[in-house]
């Protein structure tokens, strides 16, 4: 969908994310993907252009430092606002102060729901623009929905609510266009939404989005979801364009290429896991040629320069100043730091992280390395993260001719 983005100073996002949690425990931090529910969120409201500042109101220790960690600011949510009894709209009201102290021109809130854990930047800014363009006081994400919808008759009995059950059976995509609610989205005029206290508070605009249509209510959605993210290799909230522009990657070894584990012998001697499946993918990168690959790592142990050799990739190892050594390599290749997609784990790989056009680390990193990270994988290092990233850039880059 094209977007139009809206002022970045009048815009907020508010995250509710409570504690408490009957039919799933904890779910606010559960992981998709290798991602909690509330860190999706709060990086798909930091990926819209329009938003300012994210605000997650919680009344849980956990769910803050986790929301903190991928960006948000935190509101702190009373207790009584923090049953099941209490609506979405009173703690998105309770937020309104502390986010009109910071932000005085608000004019425009976001409210997304943790349990849509596929929401991105571009369904928001979607949102925006619907609400904008068809003059909307307020706007929500909805899903086409094309199904026979039946309700029970005085007697029991089925009658069609957007069909008629006696007439010859129609198709579904010759039913009136219908739409459903998919419960990720909600976009307000701030002055409208204070004046009514409800989220539908005057003309609504509905914007149509695909990601895909599931709320997490139960374990079971969790599981799906969670599949879900694995095959699509968690790259959702990244546009197809900052693949493309990738031309060299550069990959830690402990904790990427493995598990971060290492077994040592009564000689001293140490070995490591790698992944099969990570080498397939790499081996699938290089044979492509459209990228220039290679393992930048501080380890001294010759396992690094083995399991290089082996998959017929570039090695530079005993690097203590990562950034010192990708300076040159880049400029000896034609390319520069935004053509460079750097994967790594742990705190010595900030620096290259933050230089890199593209910055990506396994589901385990560290988590100074999750908040700073662009892309996190689904899988952990040594257990796939590496091929998801393989089978990522190969599915969203054209290939040479």
């Amino acid at each position: 969908m094209t977007s139009t983005t809206c002022d970045p100073t009048t815009t907020a996002c508010v995250i509710l994310a409570r504690g408490g949690s009957k039919g799933v425990p904890g779910k606010n931090l559960r992981p998709i993907g290798g991602i909690s529910l509330i860190g999706r969120a709060v990086r798909a409201a930091r990926a819209a252009p329009s938003v300012a500042e994210v605000y997650v109101s919680t009344d849980d220790a956990a769910i803050a430092a986790e929301s903190r960690l991928h960006g948000a600011r935190i509101v702190d949510r009373p207790a009584e606002l923090a049953d099941d009894t209490a609506s979405s709209e009173a703690g998105w009201l309770h937020s309104l102060g502390q986010i009109r102290a910071d932000l005085p021109g608000l004019s425009q809130l976001v409210f997304l729901q943790c349990t849509s854990p596929f929401t991105t930047g571009a369904d928001i800014e979607s949102c925006l623009s619907a609400m904008r363009d068809q003059h909307a006081d307020c706007a929500l994400s909805v899903i086409e929905d094309h199904s026979f919808l039946w309700r029970p008759d005085t007697d029991g009995s089925g009658v069609g609510i957007n069909h008629d059950e006696t007439a010859p059976r129609q198709r579904r995509q010759d039913l009136p266009p219908a739409f459903r609610e998919s419960g990720a989205i909600y976009t307000v005029d701030a002055a409208a939404f204070e004046r009514t206290g409800t989220r539908f508070c005057g003309k609504v605009a509905l914007c149509p989005v695909l990601h895909p249509p599931i709320e997490i209510d139960s374990v079971h959605d969790l599981a799906l979801c969670n599949h879900i993210a694995q095959a699509t290799a968690s790259s959702m909230s990244l546009l197809p364009e900052h693949l493309s522009e990738i031309r060299a990657v550069v990959m830690d070894f402990d904790g990427v290429h493995t598990d971060n584990l290492v077994t040592t012998d009564q000689n001293g001697i140490e070995s490591v896991r790698t992944s099969r499946g990570d080498g397939m993918g790499l081996s699938l990168l290089r044979q492509a040629g459209r990228w220039h690959l290679m393992i930048l790592s501080k380890e001294r142990n010759p396992v690094v320069l083995r399991r290089a050799d082996k998959l017929g990739i570039e090695v530079h190892h005993a690097i203590d100043d990562k950034v010192a050594a990708l300076g040159p390599w880049l400029a000896e290749r034609g390319l520069d730091w935004k053509q460079l997609l750097y994967v790594g784990n742990d705190i010595n790989d900030r620096a290259a992280m933050a230089r890199a056009g593209l910055a990506a680390c396994p589901s385990d990193s560290h988590p100074d390395i999750l908040g700073i990270a662009d892309w996190i994988l689904p899988h952990p290092g040594g257990h796939g993260a590496l091929r998801a990233m393989s089978d990522a850039l190969l599915a969203h880059t054209v290939k040479p001719q």
